[in-house]
């Protein structure tokens, strides 16, 4: 017994450290994402086989700058510039099954970053809405999305609080940075029956990741674990 767990334990180590500088490649990639999946998803509460099938699709080192693609897959946020990081995949993954997500919807996602959460996002829905505040990182998830073939993204840059009316409403709409409280016009913009996933709080701490639905003109709101994530900036901070 007490092998086993040391053996489980090894593993899960495994699957958290930073992969080595002679490991970088496609095949230890794959091999990591692999791992990833079963490690750090199947073996957490994600269950939802779309949410595994495209969370062990979607490339996350392209989406990482280069001199730190060796922690793609650790069981962490990682730095990609400009004071802004990728999620921890399991909250990528949580994020996205707490919308259940379903082939036909048209998903908004406020804070593009590096692109990995509107990639994951297009293996699940029809559409892709994606608004980025920063230019550059705007400028650089559309280039790596676009290069990556996700024809089903639309990425634009700017200020996220008003959402993107013309193209809504929307099935789910995720917000992947921090608001001090959920904004109203995506609340508006969202469809009945839709589904809105966010951390709420103040910056600098922990915020809680809320799921908000919206049935027959009533909104229901439910805390789901403590988070932490940059702010979402904006008008939203006003």
């Amino acid at each position: 017994m007490v092998a086993r767990l040391l053996a489980l334990y090894s593993i899960f180590v495994l699957s958290c450290a930073p992969l080595e500088s002679h490991q970088v490649g496609e095949n230890a990639f794959e091999q990591a994402r692999e791992r990833m999946v079963a490690l750090q998803l199947k073996d957490r509460d994600i269950e939802d086989p779309r949410v595994l099938k495209a969370m062990g699709e979607v490339p996350r080192h392209e989406f990482i700058p280069e001199g730190m693609r060796h922690y793609s897959y650790s069981d962490s946020p990682v730095p990609i510039g400009l004071d802004q990081t990728i999620s921890q995949p399991y909250i990528v993954a949580l994020m996205t099954q707490l919308a259940r997500p379903k082939a036909t919807d048209r998903a908004l996602e406020i804070g593009t970053g590096s692109g990995y959460q509107a990639a994951v996002l297009s293996k699940v829905v029809a559409e892709v809405y994606s608004i980025e505040i920063v230019d550059e990182l705007a400028r650089r998830a559309s280039s790596t999305l676009k290069r990556l073939g996700y024809e089903n993204v639309m990425a634009r840059q700017g200020d996220g609080y008003a959402g993107w009316p013309e193209h809504g409403p929307f099935d789910l709409i995720l917000i992947t940075a921090a608001a001090p409280r959920i904004p109203e016009p995506l609340i508006e913009q969202l469809a009945d029956g839709g589904r809105l996933v966010l951390p709420v709080g103040p910056p600098g701490g922990y915020q809680e990741l809320i799921l908000v639905e919206k049935k027959k003109g009533k909104v229901a709101k439910k805390t789901v674990i403590p988070v932490r994530f940059v702010p979402m900036t904006g008008q939203v901070q006003e």
